[in-house]
């Protein structure tokens, strides 16, 4: 891939984990030390991050050193991107070296015992977007065919991260995510259909990267901040200025479960 040997001509390094930041918590690259920033913009291919709170740049780095990458931002359907462009970035860490892949986003609570703030380690997903980059015909060097499902969310990286969570005595929740196109929020009675449907969380995001991450090798957890009541649970409109302000409160949490995690994966190297 073109991303690939671009990368590649910037910098030497061959990170082994892989985090994702969703809308509002691109500032978790601030644990990273001896810091290298490439704008996806510069990057052949790899499509440019247009949302809102998705600053678009792949942050290279340190943690407890362990050799990372932080995307601060990602790509979404609803931006226009097809499923095949929405499967190049995660395509490109794989091709960097990484192995392990740790995705975070901003999330509607379904389930009204959730709480605005809160974070949540998602444990499986619902797929209702129509969105499926592995879709076409299959390249066997990259993954198989029909890849299995079964625990897509590595259950040994959950606990990882569980574990990370209560060290630093921040309560985490655990549920199953929901994704839907977007870019409209979704109306009271589909929340009320997911909610049916044994969804706790809601988003528009993330399940292209957990199946090209699963298709491909790596290892993947993912963990939502959420940042709004679902549509209908409360008498009051959604807006994207209230995600990004909620995410931004949590930041801080977030980091420092990423950092308990990163230094658990690099105790473990």
């Amino acid at each position: 891939m073109q991303s690939i040997t671009y990368i590649r001509e910037l910098t030497q390094r061959r990170p082994r984990v892989a985090v994702v930041l969703g809308s509002g918590l691109g500032g978790g690259a601030e644990i990273l030390e001896d810091t290298l920033s490439v704008d996806y913009a510069s990057i052949p291919g790899f499509g440019r991050a247009t949302a809102q709170g998705h600053a678009g740049k792949l942050v290279f780095g340190r943690c407890s050193g362990l050799e990372c990458v932080f995307m601060e931002g990602r790509l979404h359907a609803y931006e226009g991107y097809s499923p095949q462009e929405l499967a190049v970035p995660v395509r490109t860490l794989r091709g960097l070296g990484v192995e392990t892949l740790l995705l975070t986003n901003a999330a509607g609570a379904v389930n009204a015992s959730l709480a605005p703030g809160q974070l949540v380690l998602i444990e499986d997903f619902i797929n209702l977007s129509g969105v499926n980059p592995l879709s076409g015909p299959n390249d066997d060097t990259l993954g198989p065919r029909f890849p299995d499902m079964t625990h897509a969310l590595s259950p040994r990286l959950r606990d990882m991260i569980a574990q990370a969570a209560r060290e630093a005595g921040i309560p985490l929740g655990r549920g199953v995510y929901a994704m839907m196109h977007g870019p409209n929020y979704e109306t009271p009675a589909e929340i009320r259909m997911l909610r049916i449907l044994g969804a706790d969380l809601v988003g528009m995001s993330t399940v292209p990267e957990i199946l090209t991450g699963v298709h491909c090798g790596m290892e993947v957890a993912a963990v939502s901040c959420v940042t709004n009541m679902a549509a209908g649970v409360l008498d009051k409109p959604l807006s994207s200025e209230e995600v990004i302000q909620t995410a931004a409160s949590a930041r801080e949490r977030l980091q420092r479960i990423l950092r308990n995690t990163l230094a658990a994966l690099s105790e473990e190297a």
